[in-house]
């Protein structure tokens, strides 16, 4: 399949260097906000980069939950392959692309658990369903049959009710604390801006990257 003739030509905005905020978490709210009420259907997706012991990087799309100056948090299950890399490496990377806007947001930094509460909060916020598929799912692993897992399912939704579930200590959240943020947006004929913020000390360090 010859693919060299597929391409776009970005024309829906610019950056300039006057543009610049001082903080970049303000700025992605901003980002996250236009991408929203432009109609992306999934603004929050993001893919999540991890490497693994034998150094082999793996890439698979989370949501984001929430963010802040402390960090961007997602949920999961800690034995899942993802859980698994971030134990024994705790770096990590974010993208987030939006075609309608034309921008992409790439994200680097150190993975660390939630606490305990704000695990317990978003858990406990969720549809029943997705509470007992968190508790069900030995996420990553083989498993025989998807009619097993829908058993169980059933199984813990006829018993529980939902009153009795708790969240399983092997599901929770994690917050990457960035150290390296770029915001990218797509201008004509490849000449792409590129703004990268990169932290030293407490400090953000801005500059302007070629495309």
């Amino acid at each position: 399949m010859d693919l060299r003739d597929i391409r776009k030509d970005y024309r829906h905005n610019t950056i300039r260097d006057e543009e610049f905020p001082v903080e970049p978490v303000n700025w992605f709210r901003e980002w996250l906000r236009d991408a929203m009420e432009s109609g992306e259907p999934e603004a929050t997706a993001m893919i999540l980069s991890t490497v693994s012991a034998e150094w082999r990087p793996s890439a698979r799309v989370v949501l984001l939950k929430s963010f802040d100056e402390k960090g961007f948090v997602f949920f999961t299950n800690y034995l899942s392959r993802k859980g698994v890399q971030i134990s024994g490496n705790h770096a990590a990377a974010l993208t987030f692309f939006w075609p309608l806007t034309e921008r992409q947001v790439r994200i680097e930094g150190i993975v660390v658990k939630t606490d305990t509460s704000e695990s317990d909060e978003y858990f406990y916020s969720r549809p029943i369903e997705s509470q007992i598929n968190a508790i069900i799912s030995p996420q990553s692993s083989p498993i025989a049959s998807r009619n097993q897992l829908e058993q169980e399912r059933e199984r813990m939704l006829f018993a529980e009710a939902g009153e009795n579930l708790r969240r399983p200590a092997h599901w929770g959240g994690y917050r990457l604390k960035p150290d390296r943020i770029e915001f990218w947006q797509g201008r004509p004929g490849r000449l792409h801006d590129r703004i990268q913020y990169f932290l030293e000390g407490n400090v953000w360090r801005i500059s302007r990257l070629a495309p």
